[in-house]
């Protein structure tokens, strides 16, 4: 047992140096700058910049536009999936298959594409012109909206793909078993699909909130410099003011709201299945 576990030790350790020196020690370094000042080590940074109303409105609305796109993701992800699975063999493939395809695609042609359904003279202000809803088009670009049905399109995939995924492991006779002893689609949705399906919810929660955090195109395409993010806002402190240290923070934050959703989800996933 003690030479199968130096022997893995042996094997993983060229590729831990590795990740360590190229990416850890950078990223430690970087992030280290908003603790450091003239004085010494100081949190000054962050207090500093949360007293910003302007921060704490990108901050906010970062949190805000994460959270929703992750829940609307979670409920359109959960009917998508079942339907793939209930599918035959032939056809979930097939399903898969198109699902997956967005993810082969450039975010940046994605994102364009949306300039051209979203604008004044787009797809969505022609059909509600013509169909009477509304008689001058509305300004759906460069405000939370469109923001927000940017960053659904782009991260719905990947909360797809995870519940998916999770379903296939699924028990076969677990949601008949369920109906034949009288419980409802809501009671079947909430005592079998989710505690069973709890780990495909965590992996693609995960994914779709922190993407959605972290996406930059986006964000600066559909929001452009009225919706700003906190990704947004980094980029204007790098390259704009050149202030490395607000970069430092917004990275540390962003870091922190990562890991903090997924040990949230972890959690919530955890005691629901002790319940």
């Amino acid at each position: 047992m003690f030479e199968n576990r130096a022997i893995g030790l042996a094997l993983v350790l060229p590729a831990a140096t590795f990740a360590a020196a190229l990416f850890l020690l950078p990223v430690g370094i970087l992030l280290s700058e908003a603790f450091r000042t003239d004085a010494g080590w100081s949190v000054w940074s962050y207090v500093e910049f949360f007293q910003s109303p302007r921060n704490q409105t990108v901050f906010l609305r970062t949190l805000k536009l994460g959270a929703l796109v992750a829940i609307v993701s979670a409920f359109v992800g959960y009917a998508a999936a079942f339907a793939i699975v209930s599918l035959p063999p032939t056809s979930r493939g097939r399903m898969f298959g198109l699902v997956a395809l967005p993810l082969m695609i450039s975010p940046v042609a994605r994102t364009y594409a949306w300039l051209v359904i979203l604008g004044r003279t787009g797809f969505v202000n022609r059909f509600l012109v013509d169909t009477g809803l509304i008689e001058t088009p509305i300004r759906i670009l460069f405000t939370e909206t469109a923001v927000f049905i940017g960053l659904l399109q782009l991260f719905l995939p990947l909360m797809v793909i995870s519940l998916v995924s999770a379903m296939e492991n699924m028990p076969r006779d677990a949601i008949a078993a369920a109906r034949i002893l009288g419980a409802n689609w809501f009671q079947v949705l909430w005592r079998v699909i989710l505690p069973l399906t709890r780990e495909g919810l965590v992996i693609g929660g995960t994914l779709v909130f922190t993407g959605a955090m972290t996406a930059y195109i986006t964000p600066a395409i559909l929001g452009g410099s009225k919706v700003l993010m906190l990704e947004t806002l980094l980029y204007q402190r790098v390259t704009v003011a050149n202030d490395f240290v607000a970069a430092s923070v917004i990275a540390m934050i962003l870091i922190v709201m990562a890991f903090s959703a997924n040990l949230l989800l972890k959690q919530i996933a955890t005691a629901r299945n002790q319940r």
